[in-house]
């Protein structure tokens, strides 16, 4: 039984940088506009990882003009975690901060392990056959909740 898309879904890791972009565009991709979908991370301070916008690419998503920024700075694009039903954790670090400032809303927080690609392999095939490996667990954890893609892939 998979559940139904909430209205909006917020990711988040780390930097911004990698994970939570991917499982951005992999959401928006599969289920279409009906759900708003945004990520930060604990930091927003790298920009979006060139591994990752390949390996999403393989799969037709564009993560290219993606703009890292981190969970201070929702409130400079107009946006509260309160205006958010889930926030999907995809670290450790993100789970904590998310929790640590939902603690006042009643907002649903989920974990998703997934995997950090970063700093894995010597040569470009090894880093990306590390970076589809996150990008697949997050494209199962996207099939499990919600069910299998309404949009073409």
């Amino acid at each position: 039984m998979v559940d139904p898309l909430p209205q909006s879904v917020l990711f988040c890791c780390d930097h911004n940088s990698v994970r939570s972009p991917m499982a951005e565009g992999i959401m928006k991709k599969f289920y279409g506009s009906g759900t708003y979908v945004q990520s930060v991370g604990v930091k927003g301070d790298m920009e979006i990882d060139g591994f990752a916008i390949a390996v999403c690419q393989e799969i037709g998503v564009e993560l290219s003009r993606h703009k890292a920024r981190g969970f201070d700075e929702l409130k400079e694009y107009g946006e509260d975690l309160s205006s958010f039903d889930l926030i999907v954790a995809l670290t450790p670090a993100s789970k904590l901060q998310a929790e640590e400032l939902t603690r006042i809303y009643h907002l649903e927080v989920d974990y998703w392990p997934i995997f950090d690609p970063s700093g894995q392999g010597e040569t470009r095939e090894n880093k990306l056959e590390a970076y589809r490996i996150s990008r697949d667990q997050i494209v199962e954890q996207l099939i499990a909740r919600w069910g299998e893609p309404r949009q073409e892939v």
